[in-house]
């Protein structure tokens, strides 16, 4: 969720090893994953999820199976997270996992964080990989001062990433579980066809997100709908599925 978008020449992809870099490089774009371009009240051209409001957020999380990238051609993204903040605020603490397909048809698979409006870092796939079946979860939790606490692990490959990170900005006035298109400078980008991925246990300040007052999204560009969201459980699990590119 980001609003504003900058045009960031970069060289090579960000990793942990070195997260003071500019934006992460996916196929040679600063890609992002950006605060929610709301279309009206649930429907958004980059994100389809849930999204709880009403309230003051202190923690968000939840657990989804690395879903598969079919690609064909053409470059296309898709991301898988859980954040605080971005459904109407300029925004995002946020940590999840991509699928993404080069030109040349060939899928990639990583884990990242972003406090936006700070570009991205994405996680050393040799490190920490990522691979379509594994079942990942991951957290955003605030603990004062401006700290927030994000981890990613991945029960299947056994690793686990934690990273404490500063926010003057947030207001923490949403929590989310979402499927994203990202975007570039040029816009929002191409959404990879991951076919259906299934969230569990996705909570808020310790209970369901269904608790909340939320905000089912499906995510819709003009006439054509690229993703749809379906109803959520009570113990917070729900299914995004992709319908368009």
């Amino acid at each position: 969720m980001r609003r504003a978008l900058f045009a960031v020449v970069v060289l090579t992809a960000l990793s942990v090893a070195a997260p003071a870099a500019g934006a992460a490089a996916r196929g040679g774009a600063a890609i992002r994953v950006a605060p929610n371009h709301k279309i009206s009240q649930s429907t958004s051209t980059n994100w389809a999820g849930y999204a709880a409001i009403g309230t003051t957020f202190t923690s968000v999380s939840s657990t989804w199976t690395q879903p598969t990238a079919t690609c064909t051609r053409g470059q296309t993204y898709s991301s898988f997270w859980v954040g605080l903040d971005g459904y109407s605020s300029g925004s995002v603490e946020q940590t999840g996992t991509d699928a993404d397909c080069s030109s040349s048809g060939v899928a990639s698979y990583y884990a990242w964080y972003e406090m936006y409006p700070k570009f991205p870092v994405n996680l050393s796939p040799s490190t920490y990989p990522v691979s379509p079946g594994n079942q990942m979860h991951a957290s955003v939790t605030f603990g004062g001062g401006h700290v927030f606490t994000l981890t990613i692990s991945n029960a299947t490959r056994g690793w686990t990433f934690t990273t404490n990170q500063k926010s003057g900005k947030a207001q923490r006035s949403s929590a989310e579980v979402i499927a994203e298109a990202p975007s570039s400078s040029g816009g929002v980008l191409p959404l990879t066809n991951f076919g259906t991925v299934g969230f569990a246990n996705s909570a808020a300040n310790g209970r369901s997100l269904s608790t909340f007052t939320t905000d089912r999204i499906d995510m819709v560009s003009g006439t054509t709908t690229k993703a749809t969201t379906g109803s959520i459980s009570s113990s917070g699990g729900f299914s995004v599925t992709w319908k368009h590119a």
